[in-house]
């Protein structure tokens, strides 16, 4: 099996190819870190973009809604979608503002979607889209009647092509503008989870379950 993602001129990084990856490893790393995505497709001769969260199964992202979604609807095999998954690490504080840029985990995905019929696999695709916003909250929640079933799409997203492109380091400034009395550097930031609010309905008794606060704790280490 190829460790890397097939890669022709429309996912081959161009600008600045150093910045490029193709091996599934470091494009895997952005989605599993990832919540939400952006897919564009055509429809109609307009273009359109629709951000969505999504979970990833091997070479494959899901991603669910309402049986009436217009996104889910046009994805069956019949369009082409693009997919885009962005991480941004700083701030780069050049000392010319031409030279300001951003750290940057990205990924690009070519693919097409397919529609899942089977109740089963759509309760795997399910539990696996849970579990990856908060591990252990499927086992937690009660499971989807029918009814909530049947009007939930659940859509298989192919990866056919990827690429990453990753920008890391300081400022890149000209030479001679390194003896200039201006700072450069990097602001840097993280996503952190705040302390939980409980729903004002939420029954007496019922207290913030552990998987929930080892999922804060992790996600702030």
């Amino acid at each position: 099996m190829s460790t890397d993602f097939h890669h022709s001129g429309k996912s081959r990084v161009k600008r600045l190819p150093k910045r490029g990856f193709y091996d599934k490893e470091t494009i895997y790393k952005i989605l599993d870190e990832g919540i939400v995505c952006h897919i564009s497709f055509i429809l109609d001769n307009q273009p359109f973009i629709i951000p969505t969260s999504y979970a990833r199964v091997d070479d494959a992202i899901y991603i669910h809604g309402a049986k009436t979604s217009r996104l889910l609807n046009i994805m069956d095999g019949r369009n082409k979608l693009c997919v885009s998954v962005t991480l941004l690490d700083s701030y780069v504080m050049a000392r010319s503002a031409f030279h300001h840029s951003m750290n940057y985990h990205s990924a690009i995905l070519f693919g097409t979607g397919e529609i899942i019929h089977s109740d089963d696999e759509k309760l795997i695709a399910l539990k696996v889209f849970s579990d990856h916003l908060v591990p252990g909250r499927w086992e937690d929640a009660r499971q989807p009647s029918e009814k909530e079933l049947h009007a939930t799409h659940v859509v298989k997203i192919i990866i056919d092509e990827a690429s990453a492109k990753i920008r890391t380091g300081p400022p890149s400034d000209d030479e001679e503008d390194y003896g200039l009395d201006v700072w450069a550097g990097l602001l840097q930031f993280k996503t952190v989870l705040l302390d939980p609010v409980d729903d004002p309905r939420l029954k007496d008794g019922v207290n913030v379950p552990e998987y929930i606060q080892k999922f804060i704790k992790d996600k702030n280490s």
